[in-house]
């Protein structure tokens, strides 16, 4: 398995997050939440972003930890998705709570969302 995180998988075109936002759909696990949308890339088949809200964390000390702790997980984790993946997307994950949940915590919630993720991706593939 590549448990890499190379720069062509990170999320940082403007365009792209902006359409995250507005026409992207989401699935959650408390306290995580995934939004995705499809993009056309045909060089990388995902491409991941990090957000921590600044009204739950406002010093920027725990903001990063906690964008460090999810980008750890989702780079030890990745093969869930890379394995189901047929088309390309875009995704952000979002910590969205105060609570200061340990790595272990976030990394099963981490597990548990990525499948429900790929559950939702194969029924709206099935459903076209």
């Amino acid at each position: 398995m590549d448990f890499k995180y190379p720069k062509n998988e990170k999320l940082k075109s403007q365009k792209t997050i902006d359409l995250l936002f507005s026409k992207g759909k989401s699935v959650t696990k408390y306290p995580l939440r995934l939004v995705y949308v499809e993009t056309n890339d045909e060089l990388e088949k995902l491409k991941f972003g990090v957000s921590v809200s600044k009204k739950h964390f406002k010093n920027a000390v725990d903001r990063n930890y906690f964008k460090r702790v999810l980008r750890e997980t989702y780079r030890l984790n990745k093969h869930i998705i890379h394995e189901s993946l047929t088309k390309s997307y875009a995704i952000m994950f979002f910590y969205q709570t105060k609570d200061k949940l340990d790595y272990a915590e976030i990394e099963e919630k981490t597990v548990q969302l990525f499948h429900k993720w790929v559950k939702a991706i194969q029924e709206e593939e099935n459903n076209q």
